[in-house]
């Protein structure tokens, strides 16, 4: 189980980091959970003309997540649960690799997040995830920041995520905090009692 972190209100870096302009594409379906449109989060050489785009309105496809998981060693979880999860999500932002074949434009789930919340005061962001082929470029880091900016953005204050210790750092390095002013996470489990 990962640790509890926290950010304060506020505390949402405004620079934008690698983000480049906004796409007027727009999602084709009707997404998961509503949203802020597409955003270009950066252009790369895929060995076609390929870009990579932000997306927290478009629909994720349970099992296109599910390899998308396997790929990052996360454990199975069933499928149907997934949907419910994604469903039941306050907002779910995803990354596509668009890659340009033969005229077409395919789309290739790199990376997602998704949050719940109280849709007032509180939010706690879950399953943050890169394809390993992509990590190391800025793009879990942007996938938080804009996550965060677009809780913000529909006024959510208390911003909170679960992290496996092996990444506590690198969510320090975007201000959140473990444990801020002594607060600890609990956790109940089915069967201990």
């Amino acid at each position: 189980m990962g640790a509890a972190v926290g950010k304060k209100q506020g505390e949402a870096q405004e620079d934008g980091g690698e983000v480049g302009s906004r796409s007027s594409s727009g999602s084709s379906s009707s997404g998961v959970s509503g949203g802020g449109g597409d955003e270009v989060v950066v252009v790369v050489d895929a060995g076609a003309k390929g870009r990579i785009v932000y997306g927290s309105g478009r629909e994720v496809d349970v099992y296109e997540l599910e390899r998308l998981c396997d790929k990052v060693g996360w454990p199975r979880r069933p499928p149907q649960k997934v949907a419910t999860a994604l469903r039941n999500s306050f907002l779910v932002g995803s990354l596509v690799l668009q890659t340009e074949r033969g005229g077409a434009v395919e789309e290739t789930l790199i990376g997602m997040a998704r949050a719940t919340s109280d849709h007032a005061f509180n939010a706690t962001i879950w399953d943050v995830l890169v394809d390993p082929s992509y990590q190391g470029q800025g793009l879990g880091k942007a996938l938080v920041e804009h996550t965060v900016r677009e809780l913000l953005r529909r006024d959510i204050g208390n911003i909170t995520l679960f992290a496996d210790s092996q990444v506590i750092q690198f969510y320090d390095q975007m201000g959140f905090e473990a444990d801020p002013d002594g607060i600890k996470g609990m956790f109940w489990y089915p069967g201990r009692y």
